[in-house]
């Protein structure tokens, strides 16, 4: 305003008040607040919404599109408990508004029951979760199916997560209205054949769809998918859909010969099934198997028949032996990231195959398979140098010489993962610490063999790390912790949960050389006391979440100076720790404004603390 004239509004066009709401993120909403001009332009821009289960999602959803008229991506999660911001298409502007409750849940009582759920406390045993997760009302129906079909004819994508209450009627009402559907995702929906029968006879558009825990549907809806849309179909999910046998996946793959993504998890799908839509979907390039059915001869044609797989996870399985990855090595030149999960019959061999016969891989998960040891992943360091990520956990033939070659051959590393691996100590970390100078993020947990030797070298070397994980490592101490102080400036996370040797000097390091940080696990560390905290306060006025249960040195006095200076601070977990009180919980909950989560024995909180929390987390649902 200039002497009272409305100079912005005069100047600027619609388009271009539209594309300044696209650009300024959360305060979106509060654009509609301008103006009616303002209002109007908000509403007829949006495109994006994500409803929760909050209250009563079909009458909530009716309003939002009676303002919203121009919706082409929503999605209701039964899961989500609270209003959430809403996520955009890529190659649409940001578009994110704020979902409020109801107008009948604005009782006195209603509010009250709000405030009181805002906290999560614990029990006198364990925490125990109140916050904003129970008291709803009703879940979405066929009635918000009804009404989407009535004001969204522009649809394009549709998630409905775990919306149990819809049945294949809703869906048949939505799909005969919204024609233009790219994007159906039905996960945990019990939907049967004939709405997906709809789905295949009206939706000549469909790219995408998820039918994940859809326990109704059998092989008929499946085939009439299969059948209407394969000309435009590029990515299936099935799992856990019992009555789904390889009859429909054949029709799939007859049908769909642009399917680039498959996930499959059943128990019913066999051989047969999977082979048909290797031979028919040469442009598959993500294949993720959960079938214990399934056998080499799926994996031998993936191999001959899917050139551009990219990625590949196997989970479960039993009947996949050495000879089927092989196939893979030799066929799939372009794989990026594999994952083998609990297999009990892959070899050295089979790593050694998918190392020398895909030099792109980058990302490698290795997971419970027990006969994969040492010599499988050094083939992996010496021919796949462009790795960025390694995941190892539960394989207890995997020694030292295997990282010492990962190290050496994968100067790209960014992250490294080893969890419960007895044969790896600190030669292998230090390894991947001299060879691997880009490493970002490090977890290891229950490896006892790797001690203070090892993370040092880390310290040393790896000037980037940004979240470092040590959780029940009992050789590591503040040695560790002080070397990563002094050099890893950028870190943002650590936890050293259990770590028995850590203490007040390693805490002070951190604090004092990390400022960045915003994470902190020191649970279960029972040499951490109020040093520990006071330097943490001075050092790291960003931080966020700190969990420190069963540090049993913590007091009230480290815990008050600590949250004095920590005024960002959204989460504090503190059970079991005997030395805080009830008047250190009061001062956690009265000097942290941005607080979300408090974890800690429920009769360390007095009446006059809930009451003072409450005011502050609602005041904070309230702003979300």
């Amino acid at each position: 305003m200039r002497g009272g004239e409305d100079v912005i509004n005069k100047v600027l066009p619609d388009e271009a008040v539209m594309e300044i709401m696209g650009r300024v993120g959360a305060n979106r909403a509060a654009c509609a607040l301008v103006c009616h001009r303002w209002r109007r332009l908000e509403s007829a821009s949006r495109q994006t919404i994500t409803l929760g289960a909050t209250g009563h999602p079909d009458k909530c959803l009716a309003k939002i599109v009676q303002r919203y008229t121009d919706l082409r991506q929503v999605c209701v999660d039964e899961k989500l408990k609270v209003p959430m911001q809403h996520h955009h298409h890529p190659r649409l502007a940001p578009r994110q508004c704020l979902i409020r409750r109801p107008l009948d849940e604005g009782t006195t009582s209603a509010r009250k029951r709000r405030r009181r759920s805002a906290i999560v406390l614990g029990s006198e045993t364990e925490g125990l979760d109140l916050g904003l997760n129970s008291l709803w009302d009703t879940g979405f129906s066929d009635t918000g199916l009804q009404v989407l079909a009535e004001g969204c004819p522009r649809l394009e994508k549709l998630c409905l997560i775990w919306c149990s209450a819809i049945s294949s009627c809703g869906l048949v009402t939505l799909v005969q209205a919204c024609s233009g559907l790219r994007v159906l995702d039905m996960q945990g929906c019990y939907v049967g054949d004939c709405g997906l029968r709809a789905v295949g006879e009206s939706s000549k558009h469909l790219e995408e769809l998820n039918l994940k825990f859809c326990e109704g549907l059998g092989d008929e809806g499946i085939v009439a998918v299969a059948e209407g849309c394969g000309k435009t179909l590029k990515s299936l999910g099935i799992a856990s859909c019992a009555r789904v046998t390889d009859v429909a996946l054949q029709s799939v793959g007859a049908n769909c010969q642009i399917l680039e993504k498959l996930y499959l998890e059943s128990e019913s799908i066999r051989t047969a099934g999977v082979t048909a839509i290797a031979e028919g979907c040469p442009r598959l390039n993500s294949l993720q198997l959960k079938c214990i059915n399934v056998t080499d001869e799926a994996l031998l044609v993936v191999g001959q028949s899917c050139l551009s797989l990219e990625t590949m996870a196997l989970f479960s399985f039993q009947k996949f032996t050495e000879s089927g990855l092989v196939a893979i090595g030799g066929g799939c030149k372009r794989l990026r990231a594999v994952t083998l999960s609990d297999s009990y019959y892959v070899s050295d061999r089979s790593l050694a195959a998918i190392a020398s016969g895909c030099p792109e891989l980058t990302v490698l998960e290795i997971n419970g398979c027990h006969n994969i040891g040492t010599a499988g992943l050094q083939a992996i360091g010496r021919s796949c140098r462009k790795l960025v990520e390694l995941v190892v956990k539960y394989c207890q033939k995997i020694g030292d010489e295997g990282l010492v070659e990962v190290g050496a051959g994968c100067p790209l590393l960014r992250a490294l993962h080893l969890v419960d691996c007895a044969g790896i100590g600190d030669v292998g970390v230090g390894s991947i610490a001299l060879g691997c100078p880009l490493l970002r993020r490090l977890h290891v947990r229950r490896c006892y063999k790797v001690g203070d030797k090892g993370i040092v070298a880390i310290g040393t070397h790896c000037k980037q790390m940004i979240d470092l994980s040590l959780r029940f490592c009992d050789r590591i101490g503040d040695d560790a912790l002080i070397a990563v102080g002094q050099v890893c400036h950028q870190l943002k996370q650590i936890n050293v949960s259990g770590c028995h040797r850590v203490g007040d000097s390693g805490l002070s390091a951190i604090a004092q050389g990390c400022p960045l940080l915003l994470h902190l696990d020191v649970s279960v560390c029972q040499n951490v006391g109020d040093m520990g905290l006071v330097a943490l306060g001075k050092g790291c006025p960003l931080l966020k979440e700190v969990v420190l249960s069963h540090c049993r040195r913590i007091t009230d006095v480290g815990l008050s100076l600590l949250v004095n200076k920590c005024k960002k601070l959204e989460s504090c977990h503190m059970v079991y720790c005997p030395g805080v009180t009830a008047v250190g919980v009061a001062t956690v909950i009265t000097s942290c404004n941005a607080l979300k989560k408090v974890l800690v024995e429920k009769w360390k909180v007095t009446p006059r603390t809930r009451r003072r929390a409450s005011a502050i987390l609602m005041e904070f649902c309230m702003d979300l």
